[in-house]
């Protein structure tokens, strides 16, 4: 059986760690014979060359003459040129392929609208999966597109139940046909190899970390301009900010106006934060949403205690308070502060209270792990 990874990007997300899991987890724990690709549109997934001849996953290539050095990927309207630029490259040569290979399944991720278009316009063999990654937007182009699609769309995978309830709601798709299948975060041995390398930044000092990309949705702003008041009450603590993204400037500027030069630091991408979890005294995470929020699972199994605001869907979904880490109210400043010297005083503590939500945070997220998607996944490619 032949499946086929749908996934291009112009830049790295978390949704492509996921890709490279879910083919890992097949192609470790299923005792059929499945042929596992990922289509590579302009060369996109050359950046995991190693990742892939370790996990021994084939590209396919589309050949398209483009260059993602040169796209444009910063910005609203950019970014959407970038998109446009691709879909008109690649969609006819992607419709050449599912008819040349006819793979059994093609799981689609990001860029979805292009083989969702060729889905309403050709009737193909192959069964089309939608992978909704992240919690959806319902713009009405993608309500429109979903909606035409959605007779010929086999079924809908879901990262979490609250993301499967709204469609459900929305009476987009047949209710039949959406399914929770959990991300693939977890991938045992390879983390617990990752978490034994050292780091140099701060080694010894006492800090919180937060990871995500440097953009709105991440709402590192409101963590910035609350730390001068963490600051005051204490004083020996540092934040530590792992990613990139297009606010890199504005934050940096933010961290200078409120003098933090020397309490927070905007590392960049690290290839392996797992270091920085593993040292941290917690992990912290200010989201306008998530779906599900890989970070949040990712420090729990490095138990770490999860501080979170309670937004959409995956931190409500994956954190009960106070059982298996904390939650504030999203964008409440006192809300915010009470809550985070509750988690500074249990972080300091030697009580079972503490190692219970360690505990359960571990228990929680090995739900997620590559193991636990193979088991998600199986029963749904008949």
């Amino acid at each position: 059986m032949n499946i086929y990874y749908w996934c291009p990007f112009i830049s790295n997300v978390a949704t492509t760690t996921a890709v490279l899991n879910s083919i890992d987890s097949i192609n470790r724990f299923s005792k059929k014979k499945i042929d596992c690709k990922i289509i590579n549109i302009f060369k996109e997934w050359n950046v995991f060359e190693k990742e892939l001849i370790n996990l021994k996953i084939n590209l396919i290539d589309l050949n398209i003459p483009l260059d993602i050095k040169y796209l444009p990927k910063l910005g609203f309207f950019k970014s959407r040129l970038t998109y446009f630029i691709v879909y008109f490259f690649s969609i006819f040569k992607l419709h050449s392929l599912i008819k040349k290979d006819n793979p059994k399944f093609l799981i689609i991720h990001l860029l979805t609208s292009i083989p969702l278009t060729l889905l309403i316009f050709f009737n193909y063999d192959t069964k089309f999966i939608l992978r909704i990654s992240g919690l959806p937007k319902l713009n009405v182009w993608r309500s429109f597109l979903w909606k035409l699609s959605g007779n010929k769309i086999d079924k809908i995978f879901c990262p979490t139940l609250l993301t499967k309830n709204l469609l459900i709601k929305k009476k987009i798709f047949d209710e039949k046909k959406i399914f929770v299948v959990k991300d693939p975060v977890i991938n045992v041995k390879n983390i617990k190899k990752k978490m034994k390398q050292d780091i140099d930044e701060l080694h010894g000092e006492k800090y919180i970390v937060s990871v995500g990309r440097l953009s709105k949705q991440k709402n590192f702003k409101f963590l910035i301009n609350n730390f001068k008041f963490i600051s005051r009450r204490y004083p020996e603590l540092h934040l530590l900010v792992i990613g990139e993204g297009e606010e890199k400037t504005a934050l940096n500027n933010l961290v200078k106006k409120n003098n933090l030069e020397n309490k927070i630091f905007l590392l960049g991408k690290k290839n392996n934060i797992y270091p920085y979890l593993h040292k941290a005294l917690f992990f912290i995470l200010t989201s306008d949403w998530e779906d599900p929020g890989f970070v949040i699972l990712e420090s729990m199994f490095a138990r770490k205690i999860v501080f979170s605001s309670n937004c959409n869907n995956g931190p409500k979904e994956i954190i009960e308070h106070k059982k298996n880490g904390f939650l504030y109210k999203i964008n409440d400043i006192e809300d915010f502060n009470n809550k985070f010297d509750e988690v500074m005083k249990l972080v300091y503590s030697d009580k079972n209270d503490k190692k219970n939500i360690i505990l359960n945070g571990l228990k929680k997220a090995s739900l997620y792990s590559l193991f636990s998607h193979y088991k998600d996944i199986k029963p749904l490619l008949n």
